[in-house]
């Protein structure tokens, strides 16, 4: 059985092991501070490759970014790494074949061969962080679009009468009100909006100071303003989804990020098949969490070599 290194290169850590094809860890996980500069970033990666290269027949790479079509270089601005990241020619780290995909899209496929997807058809994976991301698998293969940009699903617009400015700069995007950014907004408007917050918890509070942890804090201790203020980011969840649903028609969707912990997916589940068009939908919570990327990347280059 073939073995690949997973590297999974964040903003502030890189994570590594070596696994199987079955998505399998054989070494111990672990983790070191993502390095200041491009240079650096590379010799480390250099170097995590030297130390495996004997046990090892592949490299996958899990990075932010938009990937190549070659799947040798990140090409898109990738702000949370350092300048002159976009110039390094993965390809070139190693003889042995190294693989690089976007983070989202290793997310979804580890989850699809060795997660809570294993044995579904087509898989859409949303990953609810401070924003959203997405990837989809269709029959075996990962869908990119026609340059490696596909899913980007916090960017679809929900609305069209500009009510909520994005982090982006544009207006209604789905992850300005279903992210963990969209609980903090929820909850900003609902002080506002619902009679429930003069009674709250948090009734002496500034309004704008309302965080994501006040929100799933109060939720605990059934404080009826945060429970909701969390209905309707749920909502709003739901709202996404539902379209991601008739158009895409997946058979299952993996809900995963920070902020999947709070989400009920059989509330989600039964509620997008009650509205959806197309066939029903299975709704699960990711099962590699973490260690999605790391995985995701080496079953993906033992899938392409």
């Amino acid at each position: 059985m073939k073995k690949a290194l997973g590297i999974d290169i964040g903003g502030t850590k890189i994570l590594y092991s070596v696994l199987d094809e079955e998505g399998n860890i054989l070494s111990e996980i672990k983790k070191i501070h993502t390095p200041k500069t491009a240079e650096e970033i590379e010799n480390t990666l250099k170097n995590i490759i030297e130390q495996h290269y004997d046990e090892i027949d592949v490299i996958g790479l899990s990075s932010a970014g938009a990937v190549n079509l070659e799947n040798t270089m990140v090409l898109s601005s990738t702000p949370n790494l350092p300048q002159g990241y976009n110039s390094i020619d993965f390809s070139k780290l190693s003889d042995k074949k190294v693989f690089v995909e976007n983070d989202a899209n290793c997310a979804v496929w580890a989850e699809y061969k060795s997660g809570a997807a294993k044995g579904f058809d087509t898989v859409l994976m949303v990953t609810i962080g401070t924003g959203i991301g997405g990837g989809l698998v269709s029959k075996g293969r990962l869908f990119r679009g026609s340059k490696g940009n596909a899913l980007e699903v916090g960017s679809m617009k929900i609305f069209a009468d500009k009510r909520q400015k994005c982090t982006c700069g544009r207006y209604d995007c789905w992850e300005a009100y279903a992210s963990g950014t969209g609980l903090k907004n929820c909850a900003i408007n609902g002080a506002l909006e619902f009679p429930e917050f003069k009674t709250s918890i948090f009734k002496d509070k500034n309004p704008q100071s309302l965080t994501t942890y006040d929100i799933t804090d109060g939720v605990e201790k059934n404080d009826e303003f945060s429970k909701k203020v969390f209905e309707n980011w749920q909502y709003y969840m739901f709202v996404g989804l539902v379209g991601l649903t008739d158009i895409l028609n997946p058979d299952c969707i993996v809900v995963s990020g920070g902020m999947c912990e709070f989400v009920d997916v059989n509330q989600l589940e039964e509620k997008i098949n009650a509205e959806t068009v197309v066939t029903n939908v299975c709704v699960k919570r990711a099962e590699t969490k973490n260690n999605a990327g790391m995985i995701g990347a080496g079953l993906l280059a033992l899938n392409e070599n």
